[in-house]
């Protein structure tokens, strides 16, 4: 018996249109991304004039803009659907002011990240240019085993996330190597046991973060929050009740805030 057909558009046979849509929207791997029509059409594996189309259509609703040179670049339209999510609207409203006081009294960066399946999502940031190169951007995606707010997620997490986590890859780049199951199980035990995660990472100079859980009126974890700092300035043990102390402000402030927000993904 004969397969069916390849589609004339080079889309897998039955892709729907709006899945064509989104590899044209995941081509977009880095802020900042101008792809040419051609790179765009590369990256997303569709042929040019099926790229083309779609492209017109996207850029008409504002999901993507033209630069002067005629790139392909993200659409402030994304931005203004994207700032509705409760995850991160409703959390950053309320965690932001602790955020700002954390902020200024470090005098480092503060990071806020919620988990999306087995990977952390950075919701906000706040940057201090003193404190060292941190490369994780607002909507940056965030290894749950090698992070500080990931290793928070991950130990608050469900049972069966942790164990999912743990029987895949688990590599350490700050350290070129991978973490062994049996580390990152002790790991996560010792951060659920002391309520804090310290990680370091190589980032694109050493630094270290420390992390505490924002837990909704369930305690059920719903975000982390860290501070990181350069690994030679930063004492975990001095600056983790302060960071611990911010967390809970944030928690009672989620909490107080009515509707209980979505559980974190997967």
């Amino acid at each position: 018996m004969a397969g069916r057909p390849a589609a004339a558009d080079g889309a897998a046979p039955g892709e729907a249109v709006i899945d064509r849509a989104l590899r044209l929207l995941a081509a977009f791997e880095n802020r900042g991304d101008a792809l040419s029509l051609a790179q765009l059409s590369t990256r997303a594996g569709l042929p040019k004039a099926t790229t083309l189309r779609l492209a017109r259509r996207l850029a008409a609703w504002g999901a993507l803009e033209r630069t002067g040179d005629g790139d392909y670049v993200i659409g402030l339209r994304l931005l203004e659907v994207a700032s509705l999510s409760p995850r991160g609207h409703g959390l950053r409203s309320a965690a932001l002011p602790f955020m700002e006081d954390l902020h200024h009294a470090t005098g480092q960066h503060v990071l806020l990240a919620v988990r999306d399946e087995r990977e952390a999502v950075l919701v906000e940031r706040l940057s201090a240019h003193r404190a060292g190169q941190v490369l994780f951007r607002v909507g940056g995606r965030i290894p749950l085993h090698a992070t500080g707010v990931g290793l928070v997620l991950l130990a608050f997490g469900p049972r069966e996330l942790q164990e999912e986590v743990m029987a895949g890859d688990l590599p350490l780049p700050a350290e070129r190597r991978s973490l062994s199951p049996d580390e990152l199980r002790r790991t996560v035990a010792r951060v659920r046991r002391e309520g804090v995660a310290v990680a370091s990472l190589q980032h694109p100079e050493p630094m270290s973060s420390v992390a505490a859980p924002v837990l909704d009126g369930q305690q059920t974890v719903i975000a982390a929050l860290s501070v990181v700092a350069p690994t030679a300035s930063l004492q975990p043990a001095t600056i983790a009740p302060a960071v611990v102390a911010v967390a809970r402000a944030v928690s009672r402030a989620v909490q107080r805030s009515g509707p209980r927000l979505p559980l974190t993904s997967g």
